[in-house]
């Protein structure tokens, strides 16, 4: 794959064969490197193959190989395109929640941080399979929650209506229908709301240790000094399954609607046809379900440092910052035309005055959460108007630079324990957590900046990780 470099941070892949539309990558000259070290630009050039898909194809600063399209891709389909699992990605609706307080950081010395980290251990079922502590009520609010989100699970104890003002599309996925669903899907997810799973996803307790922007951050709740915490998980078993199911079943219906696909892993439908609507709507489903699971673990954790602190859970100031999708398809409106836009390890990223920011961010533009690696600082972000050309999308992290194996084969105790610092970390064991050590993971500096160089973004805040909570593969 040839790269021609269209301005700073900027590349357009030379056109291959069959390329409908540009497939542009936004990158550093420090990241360019990483982009010839396995397929992600491969993958970018078949995306633009697609039938319908909108021009450009985006690569993100922290992109990198993936299933289908890359990680760190955004790729539109105009009404009469298609749509595509392998452009969602396995955990649908993987994304971030953080939340503000009103306690200060330096309040809490490691042995009262191990405590909150324990209690939290026995509330939230962290690691792969993992089924929930409330199981027995969220079986049978189930099929309520996968047709109305977070709403659905607020209305049953979890948290206050108000949240909904401060989550991505209100915490629910219109076009939502069960009956897509696999009774397999069904039986995965029915057990695990309000589990966190394994692999990336982690509870972060972190501190607000540089501002950039004192009017944004005091819009957004956040002080100098500040105790945050980051909830970043998503669909769990029950989206893993649906995603697997579509990415068989599309296969045959690419070659029903005669689509030359140009790998499986992007096998797709027409928007418009009976199998693309059926995927779509089993994805909403999953969409829904991760919003509610991101809910119920934030109302667990508050619970947990109510129940530590000795304190009531409304005198502790703890509420939603902002929730985010990685990992969705959905109806946005774009160079005036209505657009399906799949983020795979995206984020979308409104600027002030944007419609579709929720009423409580309109004249700042909604916070755009972006994670670090484990031991690493995570940013908040906001758009800029210029972030038009990605479709007002950012990278969602920074991005792996070695797969879960060779990070487990070649990272070190000494390194891995060096890389971590001073922060704490739930196990005993280094080679439980070492596939997603730092040295794993690009730098989220560079990542970061990348964007922000191009004005595309600006930076509000940077969290210091202080304690991090994961799950066994």
């Amino acid at each position: 794959m040839k790269l021609i470099a269209e301005g700073p941070n900027r590349y357009r892949i030379a056109r291959q064969p069959g390329m409908k539309v540009d497939a542009v990558v936004f990158v550093s000259p420090a990241l360019v490197g990483y982009l010839y070290e396995d397929k992600a630009l491969e993958q970018l050039a078949h995306a633009a193959q697609l039938p319908g898909v909108v021009d450009p194809v985006i690569g993100m600063p922290d992109i990198h190989e993936g299933f289908g399209l890359p990680i760190g891709g955004v790729m539109a389909c105009a009404a009469d395109g298609v749509i595509s699992a392998g452009a969602v990605g396995m955990d649908i609706n993987c994304g971030v929640r953080l939340i503000r307080s009103d306690l200060s950081a330096r309040d809490f010395d490691k042995p009262l941080l191990r405590q909150i980290m324990k209690k939290i251990e026995e509330d939230v079922p962290t690691g792969v399979g993992k089924k929930g502590r409330h199981k027995g009520i969220t079986r049978k609010i189930f099929e309520k929650v996968v047709h109305t989100g977070a709403k659905g699970i607020i209305e049953e104890g979890f948290g206050d209506l108000r949240d909904l003002e401060c989550i991505e599309e209100g915490g629910f996925l219109e076009g939502a229908d069960l009956g897509a669903v696999s009774s397999e899907a069904i039986n995965r997810g029915s057990v695990q709301l309000g589990t966190l799973g394994g692999g990336n996803h982690f509870i972060e307790l972190q501190e607000v240790a540089d501002l950039y922007d004192q009017t944004l951050a005091a819009a957004f709740g956040l002080f100098q000094g500040q105790l945050t915490v980051m909830i970043h998980t998503g669909s769990r078993g029950f989206g893993h399954q649906i995603c697997t199911d579509y990415s068989k079943s599309l296969v045959a219906a690419a070659e029903k609607y005669k689509i030359n696909l140009p790998s499986k892993g992007l096998a797709c439908a027409p928007v418009d046809s009976r199998e693309g609507k059926m995927y779509y709507a089993a994805m909403a489903c999953a969409v829904n379900f991760a919003f509610a699971n991101r809910q119920i673990i934030m109302h667990d954790l508050i619970q947990a440092f109510s129940e530590v602190l000795g304190k009531p859970p409304d005198s502790l100031g703890m509420r939603i910052v902002y929730d985010v999708a990685h990992n969705i398809a959905k109806w946005e409106k774009h160079r005036g035309a209505r657009l399906l836009v799949h983020r795979k390890g995206a984020t979308r990223a409104l600027p002030a005055g944007h419609p579709d920011n929720p009423p409580v961010y309109a004249r700042m533009g909604h916070p755009a959460l972006i994670p670090g690696s484990m031991g690493t600082a995570s940013y908040i972000l906001v758009g800029t108007s210029k972030a038009k050309e990605t479709f007002f999308s950012v990278n969602h992290g920074a991005g792996r630079t070695l797969s879960r194996s060779a990070a487990s084969k070649s990272i070190t105790r000494e390194q891995f324990e060096e890389s971590m610092g001073e922060v704490l970390y739930n196990s005993r064991n280094y080679r439980e957590l070492v596939d997603e050590a730092p040295l794993a993971y690009k730098d989220i500096e560079e990542v970061v900046n990348t964007l922000v160089a191009l004005d595309f973004t600006k930076k509000v805040a940077r969290l210091r990780p202080l304690a991090v909570i994961k799950g066994k593969d």
